[in-house]
């Protein structure tokens, strides 16, 4: 059988979008045209792949089993057939899907984003919010490069450190504790707190102390939680560098934490599979300077 890569193009299009218009207009192609190909690759394969449901089309049961399989073929493809190894940034026209943690999507996002606007306007970011779970999205090529403070075990995965900071504690402007200047770990411990840890740090501090919080909510983000502390008499437990972007918005002020926490890393992750591929080399120097200046400034 001859293989035409263009199909596979196609097949990979249609299936991220879920529609014929949707796929046409990402690959700069007519309507009519991508409808010919979708007609071509259901001759090929013998299934529907996108089936009308009322006013949507629905993949069917092949089209999703062999999504995943489909995107890393072509993205296999590109990289055996590229006929060079420069890149060329004017011209450059992809989508890079980012899963980073809400506080540095605040931190380092706008540096991100008004760097490759400058350098790459044809270039698109996508920031999707983190699960509670681990997902095996940068395996299967859904996400591009995460950024937060877990680091995977996955051998396949690549994981760097790129900037650490303190924690601090955070309460609003005038709350009782910023009259005494110093908080001790009892004042702490005995305060009401919201939490957004998910790896129970602070927890375990606290018990090699003999001290238990008195936690009254979890906030799913930091920026939940600093709306909390805003509004009351609440404590919050941040790293330094997420709590600057929301300092002046929220009207928060900064105190020492009183006991010794280890320094929270945010690592940047990506699969093993773009370690030499030339625009994602250049995303991760851009990720990297725009965490690491706004921590270093």
């Amino acid at each position: 059988m001859q293989l035409d890569l263009n199909l596979l193009t196609a097949l990979d299009a249609l299936l991220e979008e879920g529609s014929v218009a949707g796929a046409a207009a990402r690959l700069h192609v007519t309507a009519p045209a991508m409808s010919r190909s979708l007609g071509r690759i259901r001759r090929t394969t013998g299934d529907q792949i996108l089936v009308r449901t009322g006013r949507v089309m629905t993949p069917t049961p092949y089209a999703v089993a062999v999504r995943e399989q489909v995107h890393d073929l072509l993205l296999q493809a590109r990289t055996v057939l590229a006929p060079s190894r420069e890149l060329d940034l004017a011209s450059l026209d992809r989508t890079f899907t980012l899963r980073w943690h809400d506080s540095l999507v605040t931190l380092g996002g706008p540096t991100l984003l008004s760097a490759v606007r400058s350098q790459a306007p044809g270039v698109r970011l996508r920031f999707i919010a983190e699960s509670s779970v681990d997902t095996p999205e940068l395996r299967r090529a859904q996400v591009d490069l995460e950024a937060n403070a877990g680091r995977p075990a996955a051998p396949d995965i690549r994981t760097e450190q790129v900037t650490e900071s303190r924690h601090v504690i955070v309460v609003r402007e005038g709350h009782p504790l910023t009259r005494a200047g110093t908080v001790t770990a009892a004042q702490y411990a005995a305060a009401e707190h919201i939490t957004v840890s998910r790896r129970g740090n602070l927890g375990n501090a606290f018990a090699e102390l003999g001290l238990t919080r008195h936690v009254v909510a979890a906030a799913p983000t930091e920026a939940a939680a600093f709306a909390f502390a805003r509004d009351s008499d609440f404590l919050l437990t941040v790293p330094d560098i997420t709590m600057r972007p929301a300092a002046t918005a929220f009207g928060l002020t900064v105190l020492r934490l009183p006991i010794e926490l280890p320094p929270a890393p945010v690592h940047l992750s990506w699969h093993q599979r773009y370690d030499s591929d030339p625009a994602h080399l250049w995303l991760r120097d851009l990720a990297r300077t725009a965490l690491r200046g706004r921590n270093d400034g």
